[in-house]
């Protein structure tokens, strides 16, 4: 008998009945301690008699349920986590040998048999009505100021806990923080402190130098055990590599290295080559860890062996940073063809994993599952702001303004900020207990200040703004996703650099102007092209006045001052300098 099942409401319930506590099993596609702890510890025949005699055992894969994982998951992937039957957490453990599960199943299911006191408390919450989250929905709203502190706060503390020697953060566990070094660069950008420049090129240097890079084939690998970027787990997943390719663009923008281009151009053929899914033109979520393929050093070799498998699920919000990434991508290497690519994965994210009651959905595979998660909102909201301004891709401005309105009803919080999911009244256990997360709360309300100034609504920048004052007191006990929150402080202090280019779309001078608006490193930046025909709506709710017979022109503009209106290219990047300097 196969002992691991699905989670569901129903194995609760189970366990309820049989009085069993669970044991919740979390793993990952791409995970190879996962696959080792299966092979040498959960095959086990003792192992196995012991979670079927005395427990309910449930297995989950932690990417495509991250609710569950952020919950019950606390030491990593693989982990077992042991829940009573109202779905409460008791105990966790990561990695343990055969006779050390053995002596704590022993030790859980004693416990558990022995106390009537726990038993009595299970019975109690089965029978009380759920309370999911209506204590902390009439908490009283604590919001705390925005303030260009909390920006120099976090460069701060990032510089004071950063290697110094080979640049990120960790040692014995150590990942590059794409999201930390985003900000770094951009608060570069804007105040040129040194300090924060050599770390962004120590940190990317050090990554494309070390093990951690695969300059066989292209692209990252997760992490690395070491703190010379060596000694990696050999994984490599959608998301990480997305985001890794958005800085690494971003940085030979801002700081001329060619050799960032040439590592960016690696990451993309290896997504191409590896990760897509031609039939559907989306992104699969990982390739699994084999260190003997990542050990040759040729492509004849590696053919030799075959390359490892990956995970076919297409999850939302990876795909949404790779789309972002590409259509940058597109723009910086000079390369049209990874626009179309981009769009087609935009295509099917908004055709097969969006809907209107539930909103963006987690992952596909065959079907649209999970809807409703504040990350793949997030996530989704910004890819498709990206297409409307890399690609000027204006129709799906309607796109973005219907995700926020289904994330507004979804997901917002009387308090302040947003839900990480939807409300459930049925959920047990820790899922009663919604949160706000501070980076994907964040990221959102990075994407809905873009959304205002783009659709012209000022009700999506009060709703950032509040979301952001909701979280202020969260940012000091956070770690480095710290960062993309002050990043979007910035933002709701000074409004971004508006270049707004009106012209008729696929015209080549229209073409030509949004290029140059997008060839210098700016920080704060949203380009817009507009059709003078077509997209009457927008430019009337923009105030601009419509002149189809006029040429092609942007207009540079910053809250409620505009600098100036020009038809020639040449003329952009200079005025994009003096109105947002650089460093």
């Amino acid at each position: 008998m196969e002992p691991w099942r699905p989670w569901r409401d129903e194995v609760l319930e189970e366990a309820r009945e049989r009085s069993r506590p669970v044991v919740l099993y979390t793993k990952a596609a791409w995970c190879r301690w996962c696959k080792e702890f299966e092979r040498e510890v959960l095959s086990d025949p003792r192992v196995r008699a012991t979670l079927e005699n005395c427990f309910t055992p449930v297995e989950i894969d932690g990417e495509r349920r991250p609710e569950l994982a952020s919950r019950y998951a606390k030491v990593g992937w693989p982990s077992l986590s042991y829940l009573d039957g109202a779905g409460e957490l008791l105990a966790c453990d990561g990695f343990l040998g055969v006779e050390e599960l053995l002596a704590r199943l022993d030790l859980v299911a004693g416990y558990w048999s022995e106390n009537d006191a726990l038993r009595r408390r299970l019975r109690e919450a089965h029978d009380r009505p759920s309370q999911a989250d209506t204590a902390q929905l009439r908490a009283p709203a604590q919001e705390g100021e925005l303030s260009d502190q909390i920006p120099r706060d976090v460069a701060e503390r990032l510089l004071a806990s950063a290697d110094p020697h080979f640049g990120g953060w960790g040692a014995s566990h150590k990942f590059p923080h794409p999201e930390a070094l985003d900000f770094l660069l951009a608060r570069w950008s804007q105040t040129g402190d040194p300090a924060l420049r050599q770390l962004v090129l120590r940190t990317l240097r050090g990554m494309e130098q070390g093990e951690i890079h695969d300059r066989v084939e292209g692209g990252f690998y997760r992490f690395c055990a070491a703190p010379d970027w060596s000694a990696p787990d050999y994984e490599k997943t959608l998301m990480s590599n997305a985001q890794r390719l958005h800085v690494y663009l971003d940085a030979h923008q801002a700081l001329g290295d060619a050799s960032f281009a040439h590592t960016s151009a690696g990451i993309v053929d290896w997504l191409a080559h590896s990760l897509l899914d031609p039939a559907r033109g989306a992104f699969r979520g990982s390739q699994d860890a084999d260190p003997l393929y990542a050990h040759r050093r040729s492509l004849s070799e590696r053919r030799e062996r075959g390359a490892p498998a990956c995970d076919p699920t297409l999850f939302a919000d990876a795909n949404a940073a790779a789309i972002s990434a590409l259509l940058r991508a597109a723009h910086v290497l000079e390369r049209a063809d990874l626009q179309a690519q981009a769009l087609r994965a935009l295509d099917f994210v908004l055709d097969e994993l969006w809907d209107e009651r539930g909103g963006v959905h987690h992952y596909f595979d065959g079907a649209r599952r999970l809807p409703g998660l504040l990350r793949d909102q997030a996530f989704v909201l910004r890819a498709v702001l990206d297409a409307v301004q890399y690609a000027g891709a204006t129709e799906r401005l309607a796109d973005a303004e219907r995700i926020a309105q289904g994330v507004e009803r979804l997901l917002a919080s009387e308090s302040g900020g947003f839900w990480d999911m939807p409300s459930n009244p049925g959920a047990r256990g820790a899922l009663q207990r919604r949160t706000r997360p501070l980076a994907e709360n964040a990221r959102l309300a990075e994407g809905l200040l873009l959304l205002a100034q783009m659709s012209a609504t000022p009700h999506w920048a009060r709703t950032a703004e509040r979301a952001l004052r909701a979280l202020a007191g969260e940012y000091k006990r956070a770690g480095h996703e710290a960062a993309g929150y002050a990043r979007a402080v910035e933002l709701a202090l000074r409004s971004p650099v508006h270049v707004v280019i009106l012209g008729r779309r696929g015209e080549s001078a229209s073409e030509a102007l949004r290029r140059a608006a997008l060839s210098p490193y700016v920080a704060r930046r949203i380009v817009q092209t507009l059709d003078v025909e077509r997209d009457r709506r927008w430019i009337e709710r923009l105030g601009l006045g419509l002149e189809p017979a006029q040429p092609a022109r942007a207009l540079v503009s910053r809250g409620r001052e505009s600098y100036a209106l020009t038809s020639d290219p040449a003329r952009l990047p200079a005025l994009l300098a003096r109105v947002e300097p650089a460093a």
